[in-house]
């Protein structure tokens, strides 16, 4: 699992079938206390996150293929959670 935060969407005119009316954000990887790291990944968004939502990211294909249900879309990264609070031990 990875912890972002949604720093933009994904417009797309042409694309695979599988990712008609699906929404695709820009996520920012960060550290537990929020800080960016030098990294970001493309994710569906399952949840309804919105920009500058901190977010749980799946990042393993098949985990991500069970999670949108299908067994053979080409989908690696699905964000998974809004993140309301990090709390370190």
């Amino acid at each position: 699992m990875i912890l972002g935060r949604v720093i933009g969407t994904i417009t797309s005119t042409m694309n695979h079938p599988f990712y008609d009316a699906k929404k695709l954000l820009v996520v920012e990887r960060t550290d537990a206390a929020g800080a960016p790291l030098a990294d970001y990944l493309v994710a569906i968004d399952t949840v309804g996150a919105g920009a500058g939502e901190r977010v749980l990211v799946l990042d393993e294909g098949t985990g991500a293929r069970q999670i949108v249900g299908s067994k053979d879309a080409p989908v690696r990264s699905v964000i998974v959670g809004i993140v309301d609070d990090v709390t370190a031990s």
